[in-house]
């Protein structure tokens, strides 16, 4: 008769080696997904990268063509500052230079008329000669840009005068100039000088 204490240990350990067998299969299948997960996060990551890669190419290229258009940018504008300096300094040394030739003709004039006069005992030849430098010397400046500022009988304006009197009067309406004490001038619309004036008050 066969031991029933015997039997029920083969039985026992039966089942022990299933559960066994199915433990290590179920650790194998763990490890296949394990590693099947890795590898699919790999891949993940790798897509990933890619990505960022594809996004940061045209904004690292956007970079690069806007840096340079400012690096030219800027040596444009070192050279334009450079050349309008030169400029600027070559018209304060030789801006003068056209209207000092013309300058040249009057002085010419004048040192004609010191020779004429000098054995000359008529005054009014003497004047003459002042005249017509005078009017030389004043043609030179009007074609250099120089305007006398109207003054007399104009209305007071302390853009373009300087009064230096104020006299009352019932003749003319009040702040009207009523006589010209120096002349005053100006280049454009740039006053050189205002001129000296005596203005109308209220009488």
């Amino acid at each position: 008769m066969e031991n029933p204490f015997k039997k029920a240990v083969k039985e026992e350990d039966g089942e022990n080696i299933k559960t066994a067998i199915e433990q290590d299969k179920n650790m194998e299948v763990a490890e296949e997904n394990t590693e099947t997960s890795s590898e699919e996060n790999a891949v993940s990551e790798e897509e990933s990268v890619e990505k960022q890669e594809e996004s940061i190419n045209p904004l690292q290229e956007k970079y690069d063509t806007l840096n340079n258009q400012y690096i030219r940018l800027a040596a444009d504008f070192e050279n334009f500052r450079k050349r309008t300096e030169q400029e600027r300094e070559a018209l304060l040394k030789y801006g003068a230079e056209s209207t000092l030739k013309k300058m040249l003709e009057v002085l010419d004039n004048f040192e004609r008329g010191l020779k004429a006069i000098e054995t000359v005992e008529d005054c009014d030849k003497v004047k003459e000669c002042y005249n017509l430098a005078y009017k030389n010397f004043t043609d030179v400046l009007t074609k250099a840009g120089l305007e006398t500022i109207k003054a007399e009988g104009e209305t007071f304006d302390p853009n373009f005068h300087e009064a230096v009197m104020q006299t009352p009067s019932t003749d003319v309406p009040e702040h009207t100039i009523i006589a010209e004490l120096q002349k005053g001038y100006k280049l454009g619309d740039k006053v050189l000088r205002p001129t000296l004036v005596n203005v109308a008050t209220e009488g």
